[in-house]
């Protein structure tokens, strides 16, 4: 079980120059297999050691982040969302630096950092990287650094994670659209910053850490994962037909002009439901109900590349 953050543990020594590439070949349908050659030749450009390990199963892949600090190494995550947390979780914990590389089906957190998403241009731009602290997401004590979310999204997920004849980031939305044809809405109690529990009756309840999920869905447009908080979405009770006109607008942000949906910030959500639901982060289940989701601030060195912005661009007006 993974241990809480309870404190910002004390940094290692790292060479930025000595790298793990930690590589899940299944990612994207096979993607990261895929762009492993081309990605380890751009690292191998500038990098003066450059060690490569295909991860057996998530398990396997916080082993081989464990040994990535152990040995004084920057852990580079090469794969989707759900890499990159388990990846970082194992780094935070233990103090050592973190880069992601996109080689999954959303890498929405990439595109939160406002990093590249073609591998090859990704792992050239960390020639130039410097480190920077970033928070981490906690639920019951499982680490992410996306979104974090349940109810209709947790149907959603089942379904897109089981879909095999879509590929990429349309698979979210074909979830989406098949799990609003049976969704009846849900009960969820939240407690926000250990005020009153509120009832909230609807669709789903998310707690963000950055900004986009779902391959490119900017749920939580003002998250930025280096803020001390968490931006917390609400979507409330409405009919399928004003859902299915509200969810293309969640690609710009612009859902949040709803008034079915409702934003907060905190530094600690607890999360319940009148029925079971799994809560789901990075893509992944984090989390069975009932879910205390917590903000260490700064808990994690992340190698970024020179020049780019931890956030996402401003919204345009309407």
């Amino acid at each position: 079980m993974a241990q809480p953050l309870e404190t910002v543990p004390a940094a290692v020594e790292v060479d930025c120059r000595r790298l793990l590439l930690i590589v899940n070949p299944h990612a994207g349908g096979g993607r990261g297999a895929r762009v492993l050659p081309d990605v380890a030749a751009a690292l191998k450009r500038w990098a003066r050691d450059v060690r490569t390990e295909l991860t057996r199963d998530i398990d396997h892949a916080a082993e081989l982040a464990e040994d990535a600090v152990a040995d004084g190494r920057v852990a580079v995550a090469l794969g989707g969302d759900g890499l990159a947390g388990r990846v970082a979780e194992t780094v935070a914990r233990l103090g050592g630096l973190l880069a992601v590389l996109p080689g999954g089906r959303g890498n929405d957190f990439l595109r939160g950092m406002g990093a590249a998403r073609q591998p090859v241009i990704a792992a050239t731009a960390l020639a130039s990287g410097t480190e920077r602290r970033i928070d981490l997401a906690e639920a019951n004590g499982r680490a992410y650094l996306g979104i974090a979310s349940v109810g209709f999204d947790s149907d959603v997920q089942v379904i897109a994670n089981r879909a095999r004849f879509i590929r990429g980031q349309q698979v979210y939305a074909y979830g989406a659209l098949r799990a609003a044809a049976t969704w009846r809405p849900a009960r969820f109690t939240v407690e926000i910053d250990g005020g009153a529990a509120r009832e909230v009756t609807g669709w789903t309840v998310a707690v963000a850490n950055s900004a986009y999920y779902g391959g490119g869905m900017h749920l939580a447009p003002l998250a930025k994962p280096d803020d001390g908080l968490l931006d917390v979405v609400l979507l409330s009770r409405c009919g399928k037909a004003a859902f299915l006109a509200t969810f293309p607008k969640v690609f710009s942000g612009r859902h949040v002009d709803s008034p079915h949906v409702q934003t907060r910030q905190a530094t600690r959500v607890r999360v319940d439901a009148d029925r079971p639901f799994q809560l789901y982060a990075d893509g992944d289940p984090v989390a069975q109900l009932p879910a205390e989701i917590v903000v260490r601030p700064g808990a994690l060195r992340y190698l970024a590349p020179a020049g780019r912005y931890a956030g996402q661009p401003p919204r345009t007006p309407s």
